[in-house]
């Protein structure tokens, strides 16, 4: 069968060195090497002809309907345990029978935000999830307070996941180069379990002070209260509210979300 054309409306770019394949399929083996393993987007199967000889089960998951009857012919070991489908749109309990599972894959650039919004949707899950992503968005992933590219995706993943920035990986071996480069990360859970606070709350103070990320949070946070149940300018006194997203840990969103939980019920905010 001929090699599957790269499509650009699914932003494939096709990983062609088979070293860097290796690399990456290597990177499922710890620290949950006896779990299955769940591919997203295998295209033609550069990295799934490393993962399939793990002494594990595996299976793959790809929307390109191509790039579907290139792996049923040219991987029959993994028989029935190719999805033809959207990973975004699975019942990611159905994939092991509610089993935990290791996430890998050669994500395309454009849904990679969305693919680890369900990860941590599914968290309980994927104790580990691993990959090739966008240079950018894997520094954002891994990066700490105080720096420019700590956003939502920093704080939302690692309020869950240790993050580890493995290596980078250079345009020129894909089929068609990106414009950008490339990273491959880990992301390993943590011994959180619960947060503490309202995690709803949580995502969406973080969301919403990132959005004005230049901004105090005493100016941000205003929007989560209506204007028929505003908080008291008291609130917005406390010293906290004169810092910006960017200078906060963790703990300290957690904080945050206690507090605007509590002012909420005190108002009787229902925003």
């Amino acid at each position: 069968m001929k090699q599957v054309r790269p499509k650009k409306n699914l932003g494939q770019h096709f990983l062609t060195d088979l070293n860097i394949a290796k690399r990456i399929a290597d990177t499922v083996d710890e620290p949950y090497g006896e779990l299955p393993v769940l591919e997203v987007g295998p295209g033609m199967g550069v990295m799934t002809q490393y993962l399939v000889e793990k002494s594990r089960p595996l299976k793959v998951v790809e929307i390109d309907r191509e790039s579907v009857a290139y792996l049923r012919e040219n991987f029959p070991r993994l028989d029935n345990n190719i999805i033809g489908g959207d990973f975004l749109r699975m019942d990611l309990n159905e994939v092991f029978d509610g089993q935990q599972f290791v996430l890998t894959g050669n994500y395309p650039y454009d849904i990679s935000s969305q693919i680890f919004f369900k990860m941590l949707d599914n968290k309980d899950l994927i104790p580990c999830c691993t990959g090739m992503i966008q240079h950018e968005v894997a520094v954002r992933m891994a990066s700490q307070p105080g720096k420019k590219q700590y956003g939502i995706l920093s704080v939302l993943i690692q309020a869950w996941y240790n993050v580890e920035y493995l290596f980078t990986v250079e345009p020129g071996v894909f089929n068609p180069p990106p414009k950008v480069q490339s990273a491959v990360i880990r992301m390993t859970r943590n011994d959180v379990t619960d947060l503490g606070c309202d995690e709803k709350l949580f995502r969406r103070i973080v969301k919403a002070t990132f959005n004005q990320r230049r901004k105090m949070l005493r100016v941000s946070l205003r929007q989560l209260f209506d204007t028929v149940h505003p908080a008291p300018e008291s609130f917005f006194d406390d010293p906290m509210m004169t810092r910006r997203p960017e200078q906060l840990s963790i703990p300290e969103f957690i904080t945050l979300t206690k507090k605007v939980a509590t002012e909420i019920v005190t108002t009787g905010n229902v925003t």
